[in-house]
């Protein structure tokens, strides 16, 4: 089931049009990755669906139906600007919050505990917004966000702020409300991150939608077929492998899939097949893993986002 349909979205401020006609769907339990640039229109996007702006036009539909305020109980959303009042208490920020969405006080209190001890905060409950570190108080902007455990939660760059060990917790988190089967919205600049967490991907600039879909059928459809990784049992003698045959050119890199031995980088010819790669380096030594090279998240970002640049720049295109 989708959880979240867009369907054509424009958004225009002025002379900048901030969305152009975006349209993608997210299913039920995924755990999407909304990346792009700065000025890409990431944070109107997010604050369409979450019901704070409305787009000038196309459609959000949440579970099937026509998004409003009245569907907003079934939406957390953490903004990257935070939003906490600093005068507050840690507990009565979060019940605010929980309250606003109509949740019932007994089931939030029940749910504030449960976070309040999994972020280690029990003894902050009394303490005022400001008198917290700035991890805590992004502690206490996701756990408001969390307490009534929405149905689909959007989370624009929650690693800020945050040193390695709170956000290995927080990942750890993400993934407990993954496997029961909460869709999260993931917008970060924390590519290695998004790599490890996410199954689908939406990519756009310049308000308009670059790729969407499976992270792992949009790596393969980048892929560069001529790119291959290998792992030796010993060292390959590489000004005789790319003398003649199908490798054009070789060089060393880390050994792959956690393997000891010797990891290799190697650039085939075009005409040339995996099997004749593969024979010609076997005849040097024991070959341990090969496999083709996939893009990272972070090179289809930057070669997605830099080729629409310069498309924009040979069309004479201004946008924001």
């Amino acid at each position: 089931m989708k959880i979240l349909e867009i369907d054509s979205l424009t958004k225009q401020y002025a002379s900048v049009r901030a969305l152009n006609g975006i349209s993608f769907s997210v299913e039920e339990g995924s755990i999407c990755g909304l990346l792009g640039p700065n000025g890409a229109g990431k944070t109107t996007l997010l604050r369409i669906i979450s019901a704070i702006l409305l787009p000038d036009s196309g459609s959000v539909k949440i579970a099937g139906k026509d998004h409003g305020l009245h569907l907003s109980h079934l939406i957390g959303y953490m903004p990257e600007e935070r939003g906490l009042y600093d005068s507050m208490r840690v507990e009565d920020q979060i019940m605010y919050f929980g309250r606003l969405k109509g949740a019932d006080p007994k089931e939030l209190r029940a749910t504030m505990e449960e976070y309040l001890t999994l972020f280690n905060l029990q003894d902050d409950r009394k303490r005022r917004i400001k008198e917290l570190s700035k991890g805590n108080q992004q502690k206490v902007q996701f756990v408001a966000t969390m307490v009534h455990r929405p149905r689909l939660v959007i989370l624009d760059e929650p690693f800020s702020g945050f040193d390695p060990i709170n956000s290995a917790l927080l990942q750890q988190v993400i993934e407990k409300l993954h496997s029961e089967g909460t869709t999260i919205i993931l917008s970060s600049h924390n590519m290695p991150s998004v790599e490890e967490m996410c199954n689908d991907i939406v990519l756009v600039n310049h308000g308009n939608l670059v790729l969407s879909g499976a992270l792992d059928d949009i790596k393969e459809a980048n892929r560069d077929a001529s790119q291959l990784l290998l792992t030796t049992r010993k060292p390959l003698n590489l000004p005789l492998l790319t003398s003649s045959g199908p490798i054009l050119n070789i060089e060393p890199t880390q050994a792959h899939s956690h393997r000891k031995g010797f990891g290799y980088l190697l650039q085939k010819r075009d005409d040339a097949s995996n099997g004749e790669v593969l024979s010609a380096v076997a005849l040097q030594g024991e070959v341990i893993h090969f496999e083709e090279k996939l893009p990272t998240l972070a090179e289809i970002f930057i070669a997605r986002t830099t080729g629409m640049e310069k498309q924009n720049e040979n069309a004479g295109t201004v946008t924001a």
